[in-house]
């Protein structure tokens, strides 16, 4: 059975204080690539096919909810005594329901909705009331242990604090990523107990409690341990940066891109790049692009959000883009911002050009038509529109609409002062 075919519940742990990044901000609103920690885990939600996203808030919980507002429901946990009462505060959304529920944190950002549907499938087809995300690592400090029985299945779930020497040699850990039976976690979560070294309410006990049952519980091991890393100082903060800029850009020179340097290439999320496209090093490309094939961007290009750019498109050095449209076959060489723009087909852009796109107060656009020459150093004041096939002089500063076919100046007419030093 598919998951699409069974109903989808995820819940987002997202109550804790996240102390060690030292900030007045929640940890979870800090950003991987301009966008909150915890904004990417709602999407992973959404990737997967959820029907309803529940986020268990506490710390700060104005900001969290500021982020995410009415595109999940929200439990609250007052007192942070563990994931298994982080779960228990949002029972009244599972009660009564039936399906899957799957348990996601809010500081690990970077799973790939593949692995969580993998999770999700195996759950279905294996008839499992709990399916955990596993890792195995050579060094498994600080995790909790899966222990097995004689024939693989799970038999525990041991926290480090609690393992014997023996457990503590084990090296499959806990991701702390499960997919639930609903029905059945709901029930076991009412036999947890705080017995243990923290006085916790340890959610990995569920498993114990089926097991006890006689309740299928199962294992999936994670393929690519990068993906439930977790974020708590701004140190993993960097980390998880530099793991997902080599996720993405890797994508990318798969699909026929040319990155020259992976290192200092900067690409957001959700960019679409065509084939033969090449990127040169210090290069930042933002969310909500699209760039065609055969371009040339950078290097040290700032390509913002929401830009299109066709084609056989040159980006040069030390150019800035924001929400502009470039048409195939233009080249905009170096040091120039088109903010609010709109380029046609052919057209070349001087150095030194800027649209004049803020007034103040709104957001102005410049439009500027196929085979059009700017100059140097022109300033285009929004609301402006460039006709085909025009010419700008190098120098002016244009405030009107330039028709077809015409040679737009507006600069001052050069005075020399003759012998003006010698006075």
């Amino acid at each position: 059975m598919e998951n699409e075919e069974q109903n989808i519940i995820t819940l987002i742990m997202a109550a804790g204080k996240g102390t060690r990044m030292k900030s007045n901000k929640s940890k979870l609103v800090q950003k991987i690539y301009d966008k909150e920690l915890v904004k990417r885990v709602v999407e992973l939600a959404e990737k997967i096919g959820s029907s309803e996203i529940i986020t268990v808030v506490g710390y700060l919980r104005e900001q969290i909810e500021a982020v995410l507002g009415d595109r999940v429901q929200y439990a609250f946990q007052e007192e942070l005594l563990g994931t298994g009462h982080a779960v228990m505060q949002a029972e009244r959304f599972l009660k009564g329901k039936k399906g899957k529920v799957v348990i996601l944190y809010g500081d690990v950002p970077i799973i790939r909705p593949e692995t969580l549907k993998n999770l999700i499938n195996k759950s279905i087809t294996a008839k499992e009331y709990a399916t955990v995300l596993t890792a195995v690592y050579e060094n498994p400090t600080g995790y909790g242990r899966i222990v097995r029985d004689e024939g693989g299945s799970i038999k525990a779930i041991v926290e480090e604090k609690d393992a014997t020497p023996e457990e503590k040699e084990i090296k499959e850990i806990n991701s702390g990523i499960y997919c639930f039976d609903i029905e059945a976690l709901v029930e076991a979560i009412h036999e947890i107990t705080p017995n243990n070294a923290q006085g916790e309410y340890y959610l990995t006990d569920v498993i114990r409690i089926m097991n006890d049952k006689g309740l299928k519980t199962g294992a999936m091991i994670v393929e690519d341990n990068t993906e439930i890393l977790g974020v708590n100082d701004r140190i993993q903060l960097e980390l998880l940066t530099k793991v997902l800029r080599t996720r993405i850009n890797t994508m990318h020179m798969r699909n026929g891109v040319t990155i020259e340097d992976s290192n200092t290439t900067y690409i957001h999320d959700d960019v679409v790049i065509g084939m033969d496209t090449v990127i040169h090093p210090n290069t930042t490309i933002k969310g909500d692009v699209v760039i065609g094939e055969n371009c040339e961007i950078g290097p040290n290009a700032y390509i913002r959000e929401g830009c299109r750019i066709a084609d056989n498109v040159k980006v040069g050095n030390f150019v800035e883009l924001k929400k502009t449209t470039v048409d195939s076959g233009t080249k905009v060489p170096h040091f120039i911002y088109l903010g609010d723009c709109e380029v046609g087909k052919n057209t070349n852009i001087g150095c030194g050009t800027i649209t004049c796109n803020y007034d103040g107060v709104n957001k102005n656009k410049t439009l500027i038509g196929d085979n059009c020459f700017i100059g140097s150093n022109v300033n285009l004041v929004a609301p402006v529109k460039i006709g085909n096939n025009s010419k700008i002089a190098a120098g002016s500063t244009i405030t009107e609409d330039v028709p077809e076919d015409s040679l737009g100046i507006a600069r001052q007419r050069q005075i020399n002062k003759k012998g003006y030093y010698k006075k």
